[in-house]
């Protein structure tokens, strides 16, 4: 049975009880602030020192750091290998600290100074903010931003920890973390919040309360569980460190990509705004909903392979290495195929169950459904993506996925331009599909010509086996719906559920069946992997 199925299936499991949280912490928060002034001061707020997170921590440093992680603990033994740790440990620490003192002084100066935003009036964020003047709440979001700033740092903290103990074959717990993370925040809203006031711009200091307190409790999980591998904390001057040297010039060209993303996707919003302000928000309920299928088995996947493609390459053990990435390929065009026809078929029915209540409307679900149709068919490649990125990551080259990204995402842009006036939020969709197939294909070709061969006729002969079975899948999940819609309808929560889950539940079969039919391999290893799980309950029962 296949170690990469049961590790990432052990993830994967804890990625969706996390996302599954991720989902009520997002209701709960709409119930606790709405769309008031306080809530966009807050949600300004905290997208600061997330974007910090995604470039110190999650994803960059991570990506740089775990090949030289696993090197080292092949070449130079386990002391060595938590000596490098602490050393790479120790950079984060400093540097993270650097910024919060330099961006705490800077915020606190621009409160003194009664420092506020002027938008012009009529335009879209005072219209949604509902007040003529932004300094109230510029102070309150800037006071708000100086209390969660250090969060950055916990965050960043808990991802070397997470991968770490990825890197040690741990995956299950490490995942747990987010799910710590969700149970905080929402804990927050309910105990912490009533405590600051009675007000909700009193309150709402009780939240960002709250993330400290969840950066806090995800950092000391992870922390607790690596000490039982054998990690000691130990300070490592970072200064002159040939780890430290080793992790930078890895880490830079890794950043430089998740900041293009992240101008990419301001731009891009911003451009939507200008064309239709609805765009934007349909379109990100579209996302969010592509990131559970998406983060449940692709970056779970993702995730275990970093380690193991390190591993591999340290002992440049190459045929091993791209039968285990031609592996995680095929399971996961497997998966994510299902996953995409179900959102494509079903995008109505789900975002209706799911979404449409209180000022969210049925408009809003139709506008939300056809940005998820053009989503939908890219998921397989926005997670294709993730993997051959980490096999570059494993084989010590983090240049050129980040090329091809930046290439990708200039196309991205210039495909939103061409689509976003016609197509509106249904642009943006085919936009990122389209760019997201041209990334797979360049890094694609890329890693062929960097190892020679990577054995991709199996995997090709296996994906058109899939897509078969893809075809007549998609075809049951649209006549069961439809049978349903004639019979019940979708007035009442019970009959939303079943519109979804009836429907889904066919295609899905019958889409195991035609691939167990076809001799689909990975159809075959989870098939066993399921058997073996329910063979060994019914033994321990016994």
């Amino acid at each position: 049975m296949s170690q990469m199925l049961k590790s990432s299936g052990a993830m994967a499991a804890a990625t969706m009880i996390s996302r599954v949280l991720g989902f009520v912490r997002v209701a709960v928060f709409a119930s606790f602030m709405g769309i008031t002034p306080v809530a966009s001061a807050f949600t300004l707020a905290f997208q600061i020192p997330n974007l910090f997170r995604r470039l110190l921590g999650e994803g960059a440093l991570s990506a740089a750091f775990i090949p030289i992680f696993k090197e080292k603990e092949k070449i130079a033994g386990e002391k060595e290998m938590w000596r490098a740790a602490n050393a790479a440990i120790s950079a984060l620490l400093l540097a993270s600290a650097s910024i919060i003192v330099v961006a705490t002084i800077v915020i606190t100066v621009l409160i003194a100074t009664d420092f506020s935003i002027n938008l012009p009036s009529g335009g879209f964020l005072a219209e949604q903010l509902e007040i003529g003047s932004l300094k109230g709440q510029t102070q309150l979001m800037l006071q708000l931003l100086r209390l969660m700033f250090p969060y950055m740092l916990l965050v960043c903290l808990a991802a070397v920890f997470i991968g770490m103990q990825n890197a040690r074959g741990h995956f299950f717990v490490p995942a747990m973390g987010s799910t710590i993370l969700n149970v905080t925040m929402i804990g927050s809203v309910f105990f912490l919040a009533p405590l600051m006031g009675k007000k909700l711009e009193q309150q709402i200091f009780g939240l960002a309360i709250g993330v400290l307190v969840a950066g806090i409790a995800q950092a000391v999980f992870q922390w607790y569980y690596l000490r039982r591998e054998g990690y000691r904390g130990e300070w490592i001057s970072p200064w002159g460190n040939e780890t430290v040297r080793q992790v930078a010039r890895k880490m830079i060209p890794g950043m430089m990509g998740v900041a293009a993303f992240q101008i990419n996707v301001l731009v891009t919003n911003g451009l939507a705004f200008c064309v239709d302000s609805k765009i934007v928000a349909s379109f990100d309920f579209a996302v969010r909903l592509m990131e559970l299928p998406q983060g449940v088995f692709g970056i779970s996947l993702a995730t275990y392979l970093l380690p193991t493609l390190s591993g591999l390459a340290a002992g440049k053990k190459y045929p091993e290495f791209r039968l285990t990435l031609w592996q995680g390929m095929s399971h996961l065009i497997f998966v994510n195929l299902i996953a995409s026809v179900l959102l494509f078929v079903l995008a109505v029915p789900i975002i209706r169950l799911l979404f449409e209540h209180g000022k969210f409307d049925s408009f809003a679900t139709q506008q939300s459904a056809m940005a998820l149709k053009f989503l939908a068919p890219g998921l397989v490649m926005f997670s294709l993506v993730n993997i051959l990125a980490r096999a570059f990551y494993a084989l010590g080259d983090t240049q050129t996925p980040m090329k091809i990204s930046i290439v990708c995402l200039l196309l991205n842009l210039v495909f939103a331009l061409m689509f976003i006036w016609t197509l509106r939020q249904k642009g943006l969709g085919l936009a990122n599909t389209l760019s997201a197939a041209l990334n797979v294909s360049l890094l694609v070709y890329a890693l062929r010509r960097k190892l020679r061969f990577l054995g991709m006729t199996q995997l090709r002969r296996n994906t058109e086996r899939l897509l078969v079975a893809t075809v007549f899948a998609g075809l049951a999940a649209w006549a069961t719906n439809y049978f349903w819609e004639k019979k019940f309808g979708h007035r009442m929560m019970l009959e939303k559920a079943g519109a979804v889950f009836l429907p889904m539940s066919i295609a899905t079969l019958v889409y195991f069946a035609i691939a167990m039919w076809l001799k689909v391999p990975s159809a075959r290893e989870m098939f066993q992997l399921v058997r073996e799980k329910l063979s060994s309950k019914r033994t321990n029962k016994s």
